[in-house]
């Protein structure tokens, strides 16, 4: 495959035109009586007309034929794609799946509007006030179908196998390590190469955004440079069995018929389109004195909700990085959050939790439920000694955080994906069982620290050999006062 070009810039105005029909961009005005090359203007809107300029987004599209040239949309099974929370018990427990099993192409085929999976998910679709979290898994290409959002963004995280994803705006290649945004309404089809998996963010009615940067300065984080757009390409393809366009409608799927590839867009200009962003260039920021700082400094993406600081959700990523901060526990802390997490592994291991947690799985801690780092971990790091160090080298863990409170999928769904297509994921695994043994197995360091006490500055005694035998040498480290 010929290597792919792209426009580069966050949210940039810019303009493109294929190579193969130089002139097809008009010039001075966007919907001349008669387009070059006889092609058809069609505006999308992202935004309200209204919306001030500064968050109004849109672009016009010069194709063969108009979006509009398609059949009526009938309803379609959904699959595992869900939006009900209201059917679903509320769970507070810590929870953990292994790598969701991806289908084998030799039993069935499976593409990636078929191999998506809903595992959580909060707030209301028809307000457009809400997100969800998706997992696909998919073993073969979207063969003369695409697929489009008209109830928001999808924010696209392949975890294992390349994407080659084809849109109105042109081909993007995204690969692992890589990011995607398709924005709504945008029509899209993924292109596999072997068996893939990877998670999906799905936020309603509302776009991402750079975070601000406040005090850090005009640079830093995910540099604006760095997101790629794709150029113009097209193609002029009938297609005599019907192409199939699926949209998800208020969390419904939708198939409608039509003759030709909806690919078909010669040229384009806005600031409205599909982008990508590969996580190595990320610039970190950290503590360089002392303390771990808030995790909210790995932002690379955010959906604002209207309350000024709170995201409705953000795309927060725990890149390799040095660790210099003296005189502090290097670890992420023990926490709980008004704010609900979702971690996903990409891959390697994630630094507060070396087993259990792999590649191609997840967790939730959900709204001010505890979690922290294991027993072993906090062992280990409140003896390290405190050189500079790497941190997360051959690694990379990316976590959702949001305000909503995220129930989990509906239980008939849960179970049959857990026990059925995620096979490697027991009932019991995926309520949490073996995450919650991991970080419940904490020795009572205190208790000890406090008998040692009584014992030497109020009883007046002399110190008990016996005493000082049974804190031993790991929790004698631990003490307030000199052994």
């Amino acid at each position: 495959m010929a290597e792919l070009k792209y426009i580069s810039g966050f949210g940039n105005e810019c303009a493109s035109e294929d190579p193969r029909c130089p002139g097809s961009l008009p010039e001075g005005q966007n919907n001349p009586q008669v387009c070059p090359y006889n092609l058809y203007a069609e505006q999308l809107s992202g935004s309200a007309f209204t919306c001030p300029r500064s968050t109004n987004k849109r672009s016009w599209l010069y194709r063969i034929l108009p979006s509009v040239s398609h059949k009526p949309f009938e309803s379609i099974d959904e699959g595992h794609v869900t939006h009900n929370w209201d059917e679903v018990d509320p769970d507070p427990n810590q929870l953990r799946w292994k790598p969701f099993e991806i289908p084998k192409a030799s039993q069935k085929k499976v593409d990636f509007v078929s191999g998506l999976h809903t595992l959580c998910g909060a707030g209301d679709i028809k307000s457009n006030n809400g997100l969800a979290i998706h997992i696909f898994l998919c073993n073969t290409s979207m063969e003369n179908r695409c697929f489009y959002n008209s109830d928001g963004d999808f924010l696209i995280v392949p975890q294992k196998g390349n994407l080659l994803i084809y849109t109105e705006f042109g081909k993007m290649l995204v690969q692992p390590n890589e990011i995607c945004v398709i924005q709504r309404g945008m029509r899209f089809s993924i292109d596999v190469f072997e068996e893939t998996r990877g998670y999906l963010l799905e936020v309603y009615g509302v776009h991402f955004e750079l975070p601000d940067l406040g005090p850090i300065g005009a640079n830093g984080l995910a540099n604006p440079r760095d997101f790629l757009i794709p150029v113009a390409w097209y193609e002029d393809r009938q297609v005599p069995g019907g192409y199939t366009v699926i949209n998800k409608y208020q969390g419904k799927l939708f198939a409608a018929k039509q003759d030709v590839s909806p690919f078909n867009v010669v040229a384009w200009h806005g600031n409205y389109t599909p982008y990508k962003y590969n996580l190595k260039n990320f610039m970190v920021i950290n503590s360089v004195a002392f303390d771990h700082a808030d995790p909210s400094i790995f932002t690379v993406l955010t959906a604002k909700s209207v309350r000024p600081g709170v995201a409705i959700a953000d795309f927060v990523i725990f890149p390799p990085r040095w660790g210099v901060a003296d005189k502090t526990f290097r670890p992420p802390y023990y926490h709980r959050n008004c704010m609900s997490e979702f971690m996903g592994l990409i891959r390697g291991h994630y630094e507060a939790k070396q087993g259990g947690f792999l590649p191609g799985g997840g967790s939730l801690h959900s709204t001010m439920t505890p979690h922290g780092p294991d027993a072993d971990c906090f062992e280990k790091a409140s003896k390290a000694k405190l050189a500079p160090e790497r941190i997360a080298d051959g690694t990379m863990v990316s976590m959702l955080t949001a305000r909503f409170r995220r129930p989990l999928n509906s239980p008939p769904l849960l179970k049959e994906v857990a026990i059925f297509h995620f096979s490697k994921v027991t009932e019991e695994e995926s309520k949490g069982g073996e995450l919650h043994d991991c970080i419940s197995t904490f020795p009572c360091i205190y208790t000890h620290i406090l008998v040692y006490m009584l014992d030497f500055c109020c009883g007046g005694v002399e110190r008990s050999s016996d005493l000082e035998s049974d804190l031993g040498s790991e929790f004698r480290s631990h003490l307030l006062v000199p052994v």
